[in-house]
């Protein structure tokens, strides 16, 4: 192919999995990708954008590098876009915007091809290869890789769609179904990533935790399977709802070897009401429950992060204080805190008693600060203490139980390092071999 295809990714782990399948099949037609426009101010061939809708700020963002891609672009190269905001982008607009390929949440597994294709023959013409409805039954759609391509870590897709319908978010709308994939091409992937060098797998998903209930399985009997595969060192999870973490799944967890010590548990509020106005499905206390009965049965310095969702309307001083308080309760490490934003089409974007801007940004330098304590707490106790470290760049990586670490070390290389202090959000180590 001998081109030069520039890559971006925005959102989830879901959408990165989606953004190396597309980078690792277009390098095996043997292009060369690229991360940065800018890079020696080269000429690229074409452009590939995975998009992201969760708020209408990503919307915003989208857009943005649609144009300036077109621009760096010109007239010759073919520019792709997919994922949820080009999901629901109308078809003018997207032709307006100078887009030659529109796929959305699905279709991404032909997008390479379809790309290839235009290139070789220098077809520019407008071509709309999304999924119209949603919401349709679908199978699932094979986005196998061979090696990561953009990171060090793999990130592996095994659950697409969502059912639940948070009132603040768009997703399901925009991903359709729950759809689950089978456990014979996860384990089939796995082998062939450790056989190629990788080192540490993430399972991924829009609803992560109720992978298999579509074909008669679950995610507890697909961790009891990939536990018994020898080779396999290290083996994460995305974010998994707190209502799915049942005892099943804990205890294949605990059973399972290569499973590195760290969950992220999206909390949102830490106040009843505001849970049920959200329609998260739990209480605060029941996300305290989740998180103890965890420690209990995997490990007690297991590493818990969240996502705390601060002015949700409604949300008044004493509901802001009750997160506060189960923050601290539940006892998270790592937090991420986003003000509530209205996101056209859901349910919460009508609600009354909105919260002041203001007000917002005030709670939301709260939440963050104590984050960071509660982040810096969690990660002091493992100072003097020896751990194990994947190096992903720049002699920076995680610790097993996702602690930022950094030490020496070549990048996807595995190194068992001291822990000698913290600072600036990193553990810093020195090596033990």
């Amino acid at each position: 192919m001998g081109l030069k295809i520039f890559i971006h990714v925005f959102g989830c782990r879901s959408s990165l999995c989606e953004g190396e399948f597309i980078a690792g099949t277009l390098k095996s037609y043997g292009a060369e990708i690229l991360e940065d426009l800018t890079r020696d101010n080269e000429k690229i061939d074409a452009a590939v954008i995975v998009s992201c809708s969760v708020t209408q700020e990503a919307d915003k963002k989208c857009r943005q590098l649609v144009r300036r891609v077109r621009k760096f672009l010109g007239n010759n190269g073919i520019l792709a876009v997919c994922g949820c905001w080009s999901q629901a982008l109308d078809e003018n607009i997207a032709r307006e915007l100078g887009i030659n390929i529109l796929a959305g949440s699905k279709g991404k597994n032909l997008l390479p091809e379809i790309l290839r294709q235009k290139l070789m023959s220098n077809d520019k013409e407008f071509q709309d290869i999304r999924t119209q409805n949603i919401f349709a039954p679908s199978e699932w759609e094979e986005l196998a890789i061979n090696s990561p391509v953009m990171h060090s870590r793999a990130f592996m897709k095994i659950q697409d769609g969502c059912n639940h319908f948070c009132t603040y978010c768009i997703i399901p709308f925009l991903r359709g179904r729950p759809v689950s994939r089978p456990i014979e091409n996860i384990i089939d992937e796995i082998k062939r990533l450790i056989d190629n060098g990788t080192k540490e797998i993430i399972f991924t998903g829009i609803h992560l935790g109720i992978y298999g209930r579509d074909i008669n399985t679950s995610l507890a009997e697909l961790i009891s399977c990939v536990s018994k595969i020898p080779e396999l060192k290290r083996l994460r999870l995305g974010s998994l709802e707190p209502f799915c973490l049942d005892e099943n799944l804990l205890d294949a967890l605990a059973d399972c070897e290569a499973f590195c010590h760290h969950l992220h548990l999206p909390l949102q509020s830490g106040d009843d009401e505001i849970l049920a106005s959200m329609k998260r499905g739990y209480k605060a206390g029941e996300f305290v429950n989740v998180c103890y009965n965890a420690r209990k049965k995997i490990n007690d310095n297991l590493h818990i992060s969240s996502d705390i969702l601060v002015g949700f309307p409604g949300e008044n001083d004493n509901a802001f204080n009750n997160t506060l308080n189960v923050m601290k309760s539940s006892g998270l490490g790592r937090v991420h805190v986003f003000p509530y934003s209205e996101r056209r089409g859901t349910p919460a974007s009508n609600f009354p008693e909105k919260v002041p801007h203001d007000v917002k940004i005030s709670r939301t330098s709260q939440a963050i600060q104590l984050g960071r304590k509660l982040y810096e707490e969690y990660a002091r106790k493992f100072i003097n203490s020896d751990v194990e470290v994947l190096i992903e760049s720049d002699n920076k990586g995680h610790t097993r139980n996702y602690l930022e670490a950094e030490c020496e070390g070549e990048k996807n290389e595995i190194v068992k390092v001291r822990a000698i202090n913290y600072d600036d959000g990193r553990l810093k180590c020195e090596r033990r071999d």
